[in-house]
C-alpha cells in the first residue's frame, strides 16, 4: 500500500506539474477589435476577444475615471448592448455594479463580448466620433477583466469608410491598423484619432515625433515642427534622460480649444483653429506643448504613489498635485521661455500674472494646495458659483509655490543646484531604481538632499497651510523686487459678478467678504434698479467713482419675489503684483538671476 500510495502521488504530482506547464502554454489571451460603420450617429462598436479563461464566470470593468482628469467621470452611462457569445451561442451575462458585467461560462473558456458606446463630446478627456473623425480615450471606450488589468493585447481598428489614418503610440502588431499593449494601462493610456487628418513628423532627441492635426488649421508647417522640436528638446534637457522610442502629438484644432491630456508616450491637444494667427496664440500653443509633454517626465514617470498602478473603479487621491500640475506648469513657463520663445521680461510678466490669480483669489486664504490637490475629485472639476471663495486652484498655486522653492534652492546652493535637480533624483530614485512613485514626505526630503538642507517649514506653513509665499525674499535673490499696488483708497468694489444673459442683469458671482457679501446680494438675484433707477447695464459700471461708505439701494427679484437690498460699498481689496528689476544688483544676485532665467544664445 505503501509504495503504490507513492506510485499514486508520484503520478500526481507529475500530472500537477504538466497542468502547470500546459497552464502556461495556454495563457489567457485578449483581442479587441474597434470599429464604426456608421460615425454620424455617434457609436464605436467594440469586440473582445478572450481565451483561455477557465473560470466559470469572467468579470468585465468600465473604468470610472481618466487619469490625468481627476473626476469620476461615469463612462459606463455610454455603454449599451452588451452581449456575450461562445461557439455562436448566447452567454449568460448580468450587471453586477455600475461598471462591471459578469459573464457565465462555465463550459467555455473562450469567448467573446460585444457592445456600443455613445460618443459625443469632444474634450481631451472622453471619447468622441461624427461623420467627420473618431477620437478614443481608452478609459472610455475598452473594458477590461477585472482580474486581468496585466495582459498584453492586440488591437484591430476599422476606420468608417473613407478614412484612411490611425494615429496613436501603440506599437504596430502586423496588419492594417493593428496594435499591441503590453497591458491594459498601455491601452488605456494611448489615445486613438481615426479619420483623414494631416500628419507632421520632427525629430527631437533621436526619437521620432508624430503630429496628428484635425481641423485644417492655417498653419506654417515648417515653423510648427521647427518650434515644438525646440520646445521638445529643451524640456529634456530638465531631467537630462529620454524615456521614448516614440511619440505622438493628437491636436484637435476647434473653434473653442479645452486644453490638453498626457498620456505614456503621446498627448491629446484641444486648440482654436485661430491660435496660431497671432504671436500670443502662437507661444500660447507652445506653452501647451510645454506642458503636456514635461508630463512625460513629471507624473507619467515621476509620479506620487497614489497615481499608478492605478485604481479605475475609485478616487485615486493624492495631495501632490500642486507638483504634478502646478510643477508641470511652472517648468513648461521656463521651459518656453529656455527655449528662447520668452524674453526673462516677458516670463516675469507672466509669473506676475500667476501672483495676481493666487493673491487675489479669496479661497487662497481658504484651502492649502495640499488640499486643494486632495479635493480635485469633488471641487476643481466641479465648480461652482461659490468657487473662488473657497479654493485655489493647485496648477496657479503649484506654479508660484515652485518658482519660490526653486529660487531657495539656487540661493541655499549658491547657484549649483535649482528644481530640475530635483526632479533628476526623483526621476533616478524613484523611477528607475525603485519603479514606483514618491511619498509626500519622499519629495521633501529630495528637496532637501538637493538643497543641502531641510524646508520643512517652508511646508507646513505655505503648502500645507495658507500663509502667504515669501515671494519678496525669493525674488530678492535674484534681485528682483514684488511690487504691490492697493486700489486706490476712493476705489470701491461691488464684489459681484453680473451676467446679462437674456438682456437681464444676474448676480452669478459674490466676492467674500465684499460688499455684495456683507451685504446680502446672492447669486441668481435678478437687479431690477439702482437707488430707483431702472438698471439695464453691468451693476459694477455704474457704482464705479462712487465714494467708499456710500450707500446703494438695490430692487432685486429672488425666487419670483421683488425685494430691496441696501448696503454701503467697500474699498476694493484687489492688490496688483508685478516683479520688478531692483536697483544695483550684487554679483551674487546675478548670478542666481542667470541660473534662473538663462538667456538663450
Amino acid at each position: 500500500m505503501l509504495l503504490i500510495r507513492t506510485r499514486h502521488l508520484a503520478v500526481a504530482a507529475l500530472g500537477l506539474l504538466l497542468g502547470s506547464a500546459g497552464s502556461a502554454m495556454a495563457a489567457p489571451v485578449l483581442r479587441y477589435t474597434l470599429a464604426m460603420p456608421a460615425p454620424q450617429t455617434h457609436y464605436f462598436e467594440v469586440e473582445m476577444k478572450l481565451e483561455g479563461f477557465n473560470k466559470a464566470y469572467t468579470d468585465v470593468k468600465m473604468p470610472v475615471w481618466a487619469p490625468g482628469s481627476y473626476l469620476v467621470r461615469e463612462f459606463a452611462k455610454n455603454v449599451e448592448g452588451f452581449a456575450a457569445t461562445a461557439g455562436g451561442n448566447s452567454l449568460r451575462t448580468e450587471k453586477v455594479s455600475k461598471n462591471t458585467w459578469r459573464v457565465y461560462h462555465p463550459k467555455a473558456k473562450d469567448f467573446t463580448v460585444r457592445y456600443r458606446v455613445y460618443a459625443f463630446e469632444l474634450s481631451v478627456r472622453t471619447s468622441f466620433i461624427d461623420a467627420a473623425h473618431g477620437y478614443v480615450n481608452g478609459t472610455s471606450v475598452f473594458m477590461y477583466p477585472a482580474d486581468g488589468k496585466e495582459l498584453a493585447s492586440t488591437l484591430e481598428v476599422k476606420p468608417a469608410q473613407g478614412w484612411s489614418q490611425v494615429s496613436t503610440s501603440l506599437k504596430p502588431a502586423g496588419g492594417t491598423f493593428t496594435f499591441r499593449s503590453g497591458n491594459y494601462d498601455e491601452l488605456a493610456d494611448s489615445p486613438i484619432e481615426i479619420g483623414n487628418q494631416k500628419l507632421y513628423t520632427f525629430t527631437a532627441n533621436g526619437t521620432p515625433h508624430t503630429v496628428a492635426m484635425f481641423g485644417d488649421p492655417k498653419v506654417d508647417e515648417a515653423r510648427l515642427t521647427r518650434d515644438m522640436q525646440r520646445v521638445c528638446e529643451e524640456a529634456h534637457q530638465v531631467v537630462g534622460q529620454n524615456p521614448l522610442d516614440r511619440y505622438v502629438f493628437i491636436v484637435h484644432n476647434i473653434d473653442r480649444g479645452t486644453g490638453g491630456l498626457e498620456h505614456l508616450f503621446s498627448t491629446t491637444l484641444s486648440v482654436s483653429r485661430n491660435a496660431y494667427s497671432s504671436e500670443a496664440g502662437w507661444k500660447g500653443f507652445l506653452g501647451l506643448v510645454a506642458h503636456e509633454y514635461f508630463h512625460l517626465w513629471n507624473v507619467k514617470r515621476i509620479r506620487p504613489v497614489a497615481l499608478g498602478p492605478f485604481d479605475y473603479d475609485n478616487e485615486n487621491y493624492t495631495r501632490m498635485l500642486w507638483v504634478s500640475e502646478g510643477g508641470t506648469e511652472y517648468f513648461s513657463n521656463l521651459i518656453v521661455q529656455r527655449a528662447g520663445f520668452l524674453t526673462p521680461e516677458q516670463y516675469l510678466g507672466d509669473l506676475s500674472n500667476g501672483i495676481n490669480r493666487v493673491e487675489n483669489t479669496p479661497g487662497n486664504k481658504q484651502q492649502s494646495a495640499a488640499e486643494s490637490s486632495f479635493d480635485a475629485w469633488i471641487k476643481y472639476y466641479r465648480p461652482n458659483e461659490n468657487s473662488s471663495n473657497t479654493g485655489i486652484s493647485y496648477y496657479d498655486k503649484g506654479e508660484v509655490i515652485g518658482a519660490v522653492l526653486d529660487l531657495m534652492i539656487i540661493q541655499e546652493t549658491k547657484g549649483q543646484k535649482h528644481l530640475d535637480d530635483v526632479m533628476r533624483y526623483l526621476y533616478d530614485q524613484y523611477y528607475k531604481k525603485q519603479g514606483r512613485g514618491f511619498t509626500d514626505e519622499e519629495y521633501q526630503d529630495a528637496v532637501a538632499k538637493v538643497a543641502g538642507r531641510r524646508f520643512d517649514d517652508f511646508f507646513r506653513r505655505h503648502v500645507y497651510g495658507t500663509e502667504t509665499l515669501p515671494y519678496e525674499q525669493a525674488l530678492g535673490y535674484a534681485g528682483l523686487k514684488l511690487t504691490t499696488t492697493p486700489a486706490a483708497a476712493t476705489d470701491v468694489a461691488l464684489g459681484a459678478t453680473i451676467s446679462p444673459a437674456g438682456g437681464r442683469q444676474t448676480v452669478s458671482s459674490v466676492v467674500r467678504d465684499g460688499s455684495a457679501w456683507q451685504g446680502g446680494l446672492s447669486v441668481g438675484d435678478e437687479v431690477l434698479s439702482l437707488d430707483g433707477a431702472r438698471v439695464t447695464d453691468d451693476l459694477n459700471k455704474l457704482v464705479t467713482g462712487r465714494a467708499v461708505g456710500s450707500e446703494v439701494k438695490l430692487l432685486v427679484t429672488r425666487e419670483g419675489q421683488i425685494r430691496e437690498v441696501t448696503f454701503p460699498l467697500l474699498a476694493s481689496a484687489v492688490r496688483r503684483y508685478r516683479i520688478e528689476q531692483a536697483p544695483n544688483p550684487t554679483a551674487e544676485q546675478q548670478a542666481v538671476l542667470a541660473k534662473w532665467l538663462p538667456v538663450k544664445k
